[in-house]
């Protein structure tokens, strides 16, 4: 008896989906979009619910270890990432000016000794 139940139940859920599904389909066939009147402008900029990822003005490998990112929707907060990113972009710069730099004095004073 438990089982004919279980199997009645099963069936006129089924029934009642494919009903619903039916109507639905038969319902959107005559749909149209229309113009709309005004431009549609993208998504809105999401709203900080932390504070910014901050980096010391020259940051270290410990320090870059340590940033944690907020996670969004869809992963890791872009305009956190890109912040990040450019603060560690004019760090290596500086210091590959400042390597060269070095590189440059070096070859100066080895001419001069020799």
């Amino acid at each position: 008896m438990p089982f004919l139940l279980i199997v009645l139940a099963l069936l006129v859920v089924g029934a009642a989906a494919m009903l619903l599904t039916r109507h639905r389909k038969i319902s959107d066939t005559g749909r149209h979009f229309e113009a709309v009147p005004e431009p549609i402008v993208g998504l809105a900029e999401p709203h900080a619910s932390l504070p910014p990822v901050l980096l010391p003005e020259h940051p270290r490998a410990e320090d870059i270890e340590k940033v944690k990112f907020s996670l969004g929707l869809r992963g890791y907060r872009c305009d956190q990432v890109d912040d990040t990113l450019d603060v560690l972009s004019a760090e290596i710069t500086r210091l590959e000016n400042e390597i060269r730099e070095l590189s440059s004095r070096r070859v100066i004073s080895d001419t001069e000794q020799n």
